[in-house]
């Protein structure tokens, strides 16, 4: 399919073909929603802990006797039963990830690329270039063009300069074409990928 690219001040700068193999797919919840699922699950740390009743710092001597006190027969203060005592089967550090595979995470990467472009959500632009590394003028450009929450994906370098100048701007992430992902590009309202991030998307996903 083609599709109009422009530059940074809004003006026309010739069009991209855009394979359907990648862009022009009927999007699949389904799909998306396993290679979201995934992508959060993988970044979930997992470092939550509780102290079990080894770990606790009561004394291990027995509380009372055993018989003839008319209450329940106990140990130590480090029972789960007792306040500040260990907790029972409690979460421990684990990993939170699991697999899934390249050929699986490369289609909902198509499918998240397809949901953009038939939600008109996705805008080609010629590059992604500053002479100076002037936020203003960065943002001067997203506000004229209507771009919100948006995610630039570049070829494989990102120019620095507007990556700098993109640093200090909240509505506005720059990633290189390896980095791109379902989750950023689901979460951005407005899709924006220069010339060469589509060459190398394509190069990437084929």
């Amino acid at each position: 399919m083609k599709a109009d690219a422009i530059k940074l001040d809004g003006k026309k700068a010739g069009s991209v073909d855009l394979d359907d193999a990648i862009f022009g797919l009927e999007p699949r919840a389904d799909i998306l929603h396993r290679v979201v699922r995934w992508q959060r699950n993988n970044a979930q740390q997992g470092t939550h802990k509780v102290k079990t009743r080894s770990e606790t710092s009561y004394s291990t001597k027995k509380i009372y006797r055993q018989k003839g006190t008319g209450g329940a027969r106990h140990g130590d203060r480090n029972a789960p039963i007792f306040r500040k005592g260990g907790i029972y089967k409690g979460p421990t550090p684990r990993s939170h990830g699991h697999e899934l595979t390249k050929k699986f995470r490369k289609l909902g990467l198509r499918h998240a690329l397809s949901a953009k472009q038939a939600a008109g959500e996705l805008v080609i632009i010629d590059e992604a270039k500053l002479g100076d590394a002037k936020t203003s003028q960065l943002a001067k450009h997203a506000k004229s063009l209507g771009w919100k929450r948006t995610l630039v994906i570049d070829g494989p370098q990102v120019d620095e300069n507007f990556a700098r100048a993109a640093r200090n701007l909240t509505d506005v992430d720059v990633l290189p074409s390896v980095g791109a992902n379902v989750y950023d590009i689901l979460k951005s309202k407005t899709l924006v990928i220069t010339k060469a991030g589509v060459e190398a998307l394509e190069a990437r996903l084929k």
